[in-house]
């Protein structure tokens, strides 16, 4: 499902391009509760560019865990850029990758309001050199389409990035 944002071949693709340049990748998850590193694992072999991932599903845990701030939670809520900016720097930290992805959003269906509606989710990518991408997303669907949905284009997000900066 989904396949035509980003497909098991490319998950392959994106590990080796990875595997090939000695790299490293991880996650950090809230509304996805884990399916993105469940998507990198499925690969036989992941282990080389995979060292780990964390799913910070409260505002507690990504303080303690990503060093999040509160004020950064109080002042724009857990699904904004400014979150997902600092989650992407907990995770590189924490992970000592390379590249990382970092999510946060409403998946429903409850949980959605008029400035930020359910299928709202941001997506952060970045490497360990403070190189980023945080956009906001609006998918639809059910709740498992639209964690399915913002798990797939993560990963087609961070393949780009990747081959930007790798295959130079």
């Amino acid at each position: 499902m989904y396949d035509n944002i980003f497909s098991t071949n490319n998950m392959i693709e994106l590990q080796e391009l990875l595997r090939k340049h000695n790299k490293s990748i991880t996650t950090a998850e809230s509304c996805t509760g884990g399916l993105v590193a469940s998507m990198i694992t499925k690969i036989s072999g992941s282990s080389d560019i995979f060292n780990g991932s964390i799913v910070t599903y409260s505002n507690k845990i990504k303080n303690q865990e990503l060093n999040v701030r509160n004020e950064t939670l109080e002042r724009f809520g857990a699904v904004s850029i400014e979150v997902v900016n600092e989650m992407l720097d907990g995770a590189i930290s924490k992970f000592e990758a390379d590249f990382a992805i970092a999510i946060s959003g409403i998946a429903g269906p409850s949980g959605g309001n008029e400035k930020k509606p359910v299928g709202t989710v941001v997506i952060g990518i970045s490497d360990n050199k403070a190189h980023k991408i945080v956009d906001s997303y609006h998918f639809l669907g059910t709740r498992e389409e639209i964690q399915l949905q913002a798990a797939k284009r993560s990963l087609k997000e961070i393949f780009k990035f990747v081959q930007k900066s790798l295959d130079k």
